[in-house]
């Protein structure tokens, strides 16, 4: 119901409400039963059990599991030994620990929310005001509410004086917002612009006002941002969408794999026994079992990078979807901005308007002397800084005094106040009275069209047109603009009141003001751009003001379109997916707009990183794929329902997340193609070997050492690796693309074939043909030929993967000195399984003459040197760095 608009005398009869005594007991106490408690209901939240059984039903998991109930099984009735389903269990294990403990540390917004709720309020009841729980109000009650008091529900105001109320966590306005009984407003005004209307959560910060509850609890604006954060459900990045599809595609594989070479070995006349075996290796070879740490520790790895960088990651997939961002939606005020107010302008009369950074003659100087006597600002010390201390507009006042090299207790001691009439939102001016040598002046600043001048001063007609058009000059910038107005005596008036301070005045002059961009957003915009990231300003501040911001900076071109909130309500969902992508800015804006801003983008197929810092913005955190609030100015609720807080509320620091983000994606595209080169092509050697009748090549326990050692130990470390040199001036990869696009599965395919080859060769040489005059051919020699070639190969591979373009010799061996130490500690362990006896006996290995081993050193390299010159070839074509 739109209580704005209604009459007080519809709203006490809707209510059933006494003017003047409010809620009888007896009414309240049944309305309650009726309405229930003013508090937000909590969404239920998921048991460990829960979480347990998600981690164990992931497709990869499972095929493990089963691979370790069979090598199980065979360990207890054939004798295989226990080392292999213990190694198997206890990797699973690991995995699903990270997992729950990421869920664990997910949202607790709604809990901040409810923190928002004052614990107590100045009730009427039955003719007596009385403090109480907030949690008892109803609709119908009639509060109390002054300076420093948090807003226990929403209500109508039936009375005000002076009233004005911080509601920029509820709409974003950077300003407090002046709340009048007495306003009219219609039906359609955004939440900023009602102005008879006060919202749970936000706080008074001057005045007092009387006002009649019309919602409490989940109907309460504040209500509907819990419901809309109960409703939103994040989803999962990109890059878990992509491995999720990877686990499926493995389990596919997998399953083949093992029916094809089941089938093969009962042809060959093998026991079923012998043939669970092989299945339980193929399950092995299929699942890159250290894939999932080595996601997680390149995330944490980026974690620890952006900390450095200003930014702290909640939700560690939330580095990932960074990378692959392709819109930003940022709120305008300390993001883009300095949250802080600025004179840009100042006109004294009968002279030309000055920047703020013009040197001031006599005129501007005397100008800015009698703003900063009108304001109440101050400035305190604490520890050696100096802090300006006071509303917005003034402390840029007092800022332009000091910068100007004046200082302004100086200048009250030269003119003491002696009397003031405060700002008052229905006459929108502020009059001080004060002492001087010749005796007073009384100065009076405010809204230009409210300075009531004197209408037979002949200056008055004279700069009355250079006003207005000075005036309409500040406000096509944007600028906040403040007029200025005085009146001096001889004697102190014996009536210090409006009537006689705030008429007749001379004109002085005007400033313009305005929240100014952050000097690095323009070229943060325009990073953003060159790496194909459209940057959208959704912010509740005037469009006005929004769109001279977003001009300055970059984000609002000549073909795109700023809308207000009012304009985006009239459109359906359809009309904005459609629309989306022509419009830059949005002004005016309410929670349920920025939900649907950000889901009209992620319609499109656009991964969408929000920025926040406000109750407002949490349910767009929330459905964003990445929810970035702000650590200095942000609320709990924003940042409980973000993936990310900047400690610098800089919309620079999102685009340095957003590099390291890709820097970390593409790292784990480079862990895939190291990982399941060596995975697929052990499902090949496996089946290939056993249709040509040769038998396993590996067995299941060397296998799960190969990914375990060869793969996992230096994989840790591509986590490290520098980001591509040409990495943020590549477009980001859509969301609908797959894990192996960008030629990623050619890659992996031809790797994967270039071992299988080079293992076969290996075990052919060893199983077939003798070449040493100790050591006879054997399949036992075969096997221990094809694992060490595998585990080198794949070793060696991890120097391929480093750079996709770059050549392991010119960014060097040791530019990435820990995986260069695994790299050598993963061979140095595989080579001690092969020649250490005790070793040897439990991966059922024997001894190599030297000629074996030459000829596994050669083959192990040869992926190194084809790699190497496909680089080559790669940058002679012009395609590489």
């Amino acid at each position: 119901m739109k209580w704005m608009e209604r009459t007080l005398e519809d709203i006490f009869k809707a209510l059933g409400t006494d003017q003047e005594k409010g809620l009888r007991n007896e009414q309240a106490a049944e309305l309650l039963r009726q309405k229930g408690f003013n508090e937000f209901e909590e969404e239920k939240k998921e048991g460990i059990g829960a979480k347990l059984m998600h981690q164990l039903s992931e497709v990869t998991t499972i095929i493990l599991i089963i691979a370790a109930v069979i090598s199980a099984y065979l360990a207890i009735s054939e004798g295989h030994g226990y080392a292999e389903p213990l190694v198997i269990i206890a990797i699973v294990a690991l995995n699903a620990v990270l997992g729950i403990r990421q869920e664990l540390s997910a949202e607790k917004a709604l809990d901040a929310l409810k923190n928002m709720n004052t614990p107590t309020a100045k009730v009427i009841r039955e003719g007596v005001l009385q403090p109480l729980h907030s949690k008892e109000l109803v609709p119908g009650d009639i509060i109390v509410v002054e300076a420093g008091d948090l807003i226990p529900a929403d209500a109508r105001l039936i009375e005000s004086a002076n009233l004005l109320v911080e509601e920029s966590a509820l709409t974003g306005e950077s300003v407090p917002s002046e709340k009048n009984a007495r306003a009219e407003v219609k039906e359609s005004a955004p939440l900023g612009d009602r102005f008879n209307m006060l919202f749970s959560g936000c706080l008074v910060t001057n005045g007092r006002g009387r006002a009649i509850v019309v919602a409490t609890g989940m109907e309460t604006e504040m209500g509907k941002i819990a419901a809309l954060l109960n409703n939103t459900k994040k989803s999962k990045t990109p890059l878990q969408q992509r491995l999720i599809e990877l686990g499926k595609k493995l389990s596919v594989v997998a399953v083949a794999a093992g029916a094809i070479i089941f089938g093969i070995g009962m042809y060959h006349g093998e026991t079923i026994m012998d043939m669970l075996m092989t299945a339980v290796s193929l399950a092995v070879a299929a699942v890159p079992e250290t894939l999932p740490v080595i996601v997680t520790v390149t995330l944490a790895f980026g974690i620890q990078n952006m900390v450095r960088k200003n930014a702290i990651i909640r939700r560690i997939p939330a580095v990932e979807a960074l990378g692959s961002a392709s819109v930003i939606c940022s709120d305008k005020t300390g993001t883009l901005t300095q949250n802080q107010m600025t004179i840009k302008q100042i006109w004294a009369v009968s002279h030309k308007p000055k920047a703020d950074t013009d040197a001031f003659l006599d005129a501007e100087t005397e100008l800015l002397k009698l703003f900063s006597l009108a304001s109440n600002a101050s400035i305190e010390k604490n520890q050696g800084e100096e802090t300006i201390i006071g509303d917005p507009t003034e402390t840029a006042i007092i800022r332009l005094l000091q910068a100007k090299g004046m200082n302004k207790s100086q200048l009250e001691a030269k003119y003491p106040r002696v009397h003031e009439l405060p700002f008052d939102s229905s006459r929108k001016l502020m009059t001080t009275v004060h002492r001087t040598e010749e005796g007073y002046i009384s100065i009076t600043k405010g809204a230009f069209d409210r300075i009531p001048l004197d209408p037979h001063a002949a200056c008055t007609h004279e700069h009355q047109a250079e006003a207005n058009h000075i005036h309409d000059q500040f406000a096509e910038q944007a600028l906040r603009v403040l007029a200025l107005g005085y009146k001096r005596y001889d004697e102190l008036p014996e009536q210090l009141d409006a009537a006689e301070l705030e008429q007749g005045l001379r004109f002085a002059g005007l400033v313009g003001m305005i929240d100014p961009p952050r000097p690095e957003s323009k070229a943060a915009v325009q990073a953003a751009k060159a790496a194909g990231i459209k940057t959208v300003m959704i912010t509740g501040d005037h469009m006005a003001t929004a769109s001279a911001i977003a001009r300055e900076i970059g984000i609002l071109e000549e073909e795109d379109l700023a809308i207000s909130g009012a304009e985006l309500e009239r459109m359906s969902d359809e009309e904005l997916k459609q629309k989306v992508r022509d419009i830059s800015v949005y002004g005016r804006v309410s929670p349920e707009d920025k939900i649907r801003i950000v889901q009209a983008w992620q319609a499109n197929g656009e991964v969408v990183a929000m920025t926040g810092d406000g109750v407002n913005d949490a349910p767009a955190l929330k459905a964003a794929d990445v929810g970035t609030a702000m650590g200095i100015t942000g609320t709990d609720v924003a940042k409980s329902a973000s993936d990310m807080v900047l400690t610098d509320d800089n919309f620079a620091t999102i685009v340095d997340a957003v590099a390291e983000g890709r820097r970390v994606y593409e790292n784990i595209r480079k862990t895939l193609y190291f990982l399941l080169s060596c995975n697929f092509s052990e499902i090949l050697i496996m089946i290939i070997a056993v249709a040509l009748g040769w038998g396993l090549p590996v067995i299941a326990i060397q296998l799960l050492l190969i990914n375990v050692v060869a793969d996992g130990i230096p994989g840790f470390c591509l986590s490290r690796e520098k980001m591509e040199p040409d990495a943020m001036r590549q477009k980001p990869i859509p969301k609908q693309a797959g894990i192996f696009s960008n030629g990623l599965g050619k890659k992996i395919a031809l790797q994967a074939g270039l071992y299988t080859i080079l293992t076969l060769a290996g075990f052919y040489v060893g199983k077939f043909v003798t070449i040493s005059d100790h050591i006879a051919a054997s399949h036992e020699v075969g096997q221990t030929m094809a694992f060490v070639i595998l585990g080198w190969s794949s070793v060696v591979h991890i120097f391929n993967v480093r750079s996709n373009t770059q050549s392991i010799f010119t960014i060097g061996f040791m530019s990435n000195r820990p995986l260069f130490w695994c790299a050598m500690l993963s061979i140095s362990i595989i080579f001690g399984v092969g020649v250490i006896p005790g070793m040897m006996s439990i991966f059922q290995l024997v001894s190599l003459s030297a000629v074996h081993w030459l000829i596994v050193t050669l083959l192990s390299i040869v992926p190194l040197v084809v790699v190497e010159l496909m680089k080559l070839r790669m940058r002679a074509n012009g395609k590489g760095a």
